[in-house]
């Protein structure tokens, strides 16, 4: 009698090209969120009419955008040109120091636990192409891998755009309401609710706990809420 083959389980794909920009795109909102509202809820508390929430919001909120463009942009192109001179570096040692390279990747082979049978034979074949050398001690030295670099330019739009995203929940109440009260409730909810979405969307996609991320990101931002509120009422009460 036959017996059936076990149907293999679904074959579940990799997050693909945006995999590198996800630090920047969590970062981006997460900061947007956080910091606006922490900044609104201080000043709220120090207790600013409505019409200067609303101007120090904005204010904030463009100030942290091209902050965090800015930032974003000019660390990932000194990362990078940082890595492309120590690709150039290594261009010269495989060419003047190529038995010592090839003694880096013996090395670095036998930690990612190739047996020690097969490991001339690995070395042995990337040994004859100059690419390959440099490719293996790119990705296995300086753990850079064509498919995951970063461009500049998207990871400065991803940080600054999202950035401007994710300060909308804070600013817009203020835009809308008359008082500052209503203004802050309707602020408060928007921006813990997005927390939370955020948390779970980052949790979505590494496949941890989606409920546990998103109340993470609310008791952060909750325990910060506080916190500014104090400071901001202490200090409102001070120049008073």
């Amino acid at each position: 009698m036959a017996v059936e083959k076990a149907e293999a389980p679904v074959y579940t794909p990799h997050i693909g090209e945006s995999r590198q920009y996800w630090r920047d795109i969590i970062l981006g909102v997460n900061d947007g969120l956080v910091s606006t509202f922490l900044l609104v809820v201080g000043v709220v508390g120090g207790g600013l009419v409505i019409g200067d929430v609303l101007l120090t919001g904005i204010a904030g909120a463009l100030a942290g955008a091209v902050s965090m463009a800015a930032g974003e942009y000019l660390a990932t192109k000194s990362q990078t040109e940082v890595l492309a001179a120590e690709l150039t570096l290594e261009k010269e040692h495989l060419r003047d120091h190529r038995d010592l390279e090839l003694d880096q990747l013996r090395e670095m082979f036998t930690d990612m636990g190739i047996a020690s049978e097969d490991l001339e034979g690995v070395v042995s074949a990337f040994d004859r192409s100059d690419d390959a050398m440099l490719n293996a001690m790119a990705a296995l030295e300086f753990g850079v891998v064509e498919s995951e670099t970063r461009s500049p330019f998207l990871a400065m739009a991803a940080s600054g755009g999202l950035f401007l995203i994710g300060a909308l929940p804070s600013v817009v109440p203020f835009a809308v309401f008359d008082t500052t009260a209503t203004a802050l409730t309707w602020a408060s909810l928007l921006a813990m609710g997005s927390l939370f979405v955020v948390g779970v969307v980052k949790a979505s996609v590494a496949k941890t706990g989606k409920i546990t991320s998103g109340l993470e990101n609310l008791i952060v931002a909750g325990v910060g809420g506080v916190v500014a509120w104090a400071i901001g009422t202490a200090v409102g009460t001070t120049l008073s």
